[in-house]
């Protein structure tokens, strides 16, 4: 039986960083800072809130590539597929498959190479995976994170 992890929360402003980079992120912040849900790169689904999915290449953690072990503790959607303004609206993220772990990278050109790796691998999982199949993801307070089976 398939199992996710889901977060709902609000879409906040970030450092821009992803966007420099090439591949915006939608920021949620987590209420989770021990790390129950573990770092990582995931691939999973993103609901927004006019009931459209999308496919997402997915970050949860601290970023350690530019605040180490220090980092608050955040989820970062990339949205295959998707321009436009997200800032302020509620979301509900389904993280499906784990990729990989965080890892720290000693050039941003190491870690676009890992993110264009990572969105080839979540647009796999997505097509394997479609939106029909994820479970409803209930009711939850925002940034929590909690595991569903379907």
């Amino acid at each position: 039986m398939p199992e996710y992890f889901v977060v709902r929360g609000t879409v906040e402003s970030g450092d821009k960083r992803g966007r420099e980079l090439g591949f915006p992120t939608a920021n949620i912040a987590l209420r989770d800072q021990d790390g129950s849900l573990g770092d990582g790169v995931w691939a999973g689904w993103v609901r927004r809130a006019d009931g459209t999915h999308l496919p997402a290449a997915v970050s949860v953690g601290r970023r350690p590539t530019y605040y180490g072990a220090d980092g608050y503790r955040l989820l970062e959607a990339h949205l295959l597929d998707f321009t436009g303004d997200l800032y302020g609206e509620t979301l509900v993220v389904w993280l499906g498959s784990h990729l990989r772990d965080q890892e720290k990278y000693s050039s941003a050109e190491d870690l676009i190479t890992a993110l264009k790796n990572d969105i080839a691998t979540a647009t796999q999982w997505t097509l394997a995976h479609p939106a029909a199949s994820l479970p409803e993801p209930g009711e939850s307070p925002l940034g929590e994170v909690r595991r569903l089976t379907t």
